[in-house]
């Protein structure tokens, strides 16, 4: 990667106030590439994240998208596509979080919600977007998923299911459009020092779940959202360019035991 490899670039992040979704934001705006970020409850962190986005000098916005709305999709688009012309590069990297259950007592408006804001939000994302991405030379699609999708340890249910079927959205994306010359990848952290890696740590997770991952802690510390951007930052720029339908676990090589 070289600086500003992505310049002409433009960017959709979901989930790009804060967290994985800032970095990744941050990541792509300082190689050059315009981005609009979709926030869902945090605006006065989505400001701070345009903030310093405008201030690398790209071309940047911000709009509320909650994607357990359908009714939220098309404006939210919208909005990114006035701002920045087109999207040629999709990043999914919104996501809902979860209580942390046994399948037993996972309640069925759980498994709905999350399998709606995790996997069926981004497909629908897809479908309004891939059109308009085909045939501009280069073109992106990267889902976040999770380490879940391998480990797929108990109480995990209904995250490890979503993250599975956002997967497997990607992998079949990935060959229906790469005649057009869209590239699908899928980045898969492993626990990461966010606000959803906080409290999950902070949760009612069995202890046994709890002790795998924390055995797993690689190279003395847990993921960083940053160290997951520079992977999205790989894969959608020009030293990936034949790399397609992949997933790349970030995750320091996983846990131990």
């Amino acid at each position: 990667m070289t600086a500003r490899d992505l310049a002409g670039r433009r960017a959709l992040v979901t989930g790009g106030g804060r967290g994985i979704g800032r970095a990744i934001a941050l990541e792509l705006a300082r190689a050059g590439c315009d981005v609009a970020i979709t926030w869902a409850a945090r605006q006065d962190a989505a400001d701070a994240t345009l903030q310093d986005l405008r201030a690398l000098g790209v071309r940047a916005a911000s709009c509320r998208l909650r994607l357990e709305r359908p009714e939220d999709l098309e404006p939210a688009v919208g909005s990114a596509l006035a701002a920045l012309g087109h999207v040629d590069l999709l990043v999914s990297s919104a996501g809902r979080d979860f209580r942390g259950a046994p399948v037993v007592e996972t309640t069925a408006e759980e498994l709905l919600e999350l399998m709606t804001v995790n996997a069926l939000a981004p497909h629908a994302l897809c479908r309004r977007l891939v059109p308009q991405m085909r045939g501009r030379g280069r073109a992106d699609v990267v889902f976040l998923s999770s380490i879940v999708t391998q480990t797929n340890g108990p109480a995990f249910a209904p995250y490890a299911m979503s993250k599975a079927a956002v997967e497997a959205l990607a992998f079949v994306l990935a060959k229906e459009e790469r005649e057009h010359g869209l590239r699908v990848n899928v980045v898969a952290p492993g626990l990461t020092d966010t606000d959803m890696g906080s409290r999950f740590l902070a949760s009612d997770v069995p202890g046994e779940v709890r002790e795998k991952l924390l055995a797993g802690i690689a190279y003395g510390h847990v993921c960083t959202p940053e160290e997951v951007a520079s992977v999205v930052h790989f894969l959608v720029g020009p030293g990936a360019a034949y790399v397609n339908g992949q997933r790349i676990y970030v995750d320091g090589g996983g846990p131990k035991l």
